[in-house]
């Protein structure tokens, strides 16, 4: 599985990718993840030269019809994916998927993790910023509109965080045991660990019986209740 990120800020992912099961997992080239910072494609009078030699690279502008804050431009971001899509098409059986993160889309679940690890290599996520991208970018590139939860972000870094995380998960190898996958084992919020007695403000907290019982059909029933 290979994550192309769209995305003006790439250093906001270094520690995440470069820790625990997605470090590990990059390292064995389980998963791959790359960036694209969309200003490298700015040109016409959004690229300016100062006096002083330094370059500015715009990648927004001011919304048609007013509104407050900037917009994304399409140009740049279109671009950027269009150099991400070549080089990729020209590896053998690749199947992309293009996303672009937006509050009000459909909501990002495991099942779509797992359908999506299933029929693509290649996953472009789109990173949006300010007041978010011109609406231009959709119809041209044809992506899927992904939410993460009813709430806005500063950008679509940490949604693309997520779903790097979340797909990954389902890639074979990833995990150290493949059937920790939640979807794959009875999951409960209610977990515990050593020790068997815990201790604190003179008060003792214990284990539930059960799960010391070794008896798996009622540990199962267990589970299931405290979901």
């Amino acid at each position: 599985m290979r994550f192309h990120v769209i995305t003006l800020f790439p250093e906001m992912f270094d520690s995440y990718l470069n820790e625990s099961i997605l470090g590990r997992a990059i390292k064995q080239k389980k998963i791959s993840v790359s960036f694209v910072n969309p200003r490298k494609f700015v040109t016409g009078k959004y690229k300016k030269v100062w006096p002083d030699g330094n370059v500015s690279l715009q990648v927004d502008d001011r919304p048609y019809a007013g509104g407050p804050g900037m917009v994304m431009r399409a140009e740049p971001i279109i671009k950027a994916v269009e150099s991400v899509s070549k080089k990729i098409l020209k590896k053998k059986d690749s199947k992309i998927l293009t996303i672009n993160f937006i509050p009000s889309a459909p909501k990002f679940t495991t099942e779509v993790a797992k359908n999506i690890s299933k029929k693509y290599t290649d996953i472009i996520m789109i990173c949006g910023r300010y007041e978010g991208i011109d609406a231009r970018v959709d119809k041209i590139l044809k992506t899927k509109k992904i939410s993460i939860g009813d709430y806005v972000l500063t950008g679509g870094e940490i949604p693309a965080m997520v779903l790097i995380d979340s797909i990954s998960r389902q890639v074979e190898g990833v995990l150290g045991n493949f059937n920790s996958r939640e979807e794959e084992r009875i999951s409960t919020s209610e977990i515990y660990t050593r020790p068997e007695i815990l201790i604190h403000n003179n008060k003792k907290y214990k284990v539930p019986p059960v799960l010391l019982s070794g008896h798996q059909k009622n540990i199962e029933e267990w589970r299931n209740r405290n979901k």
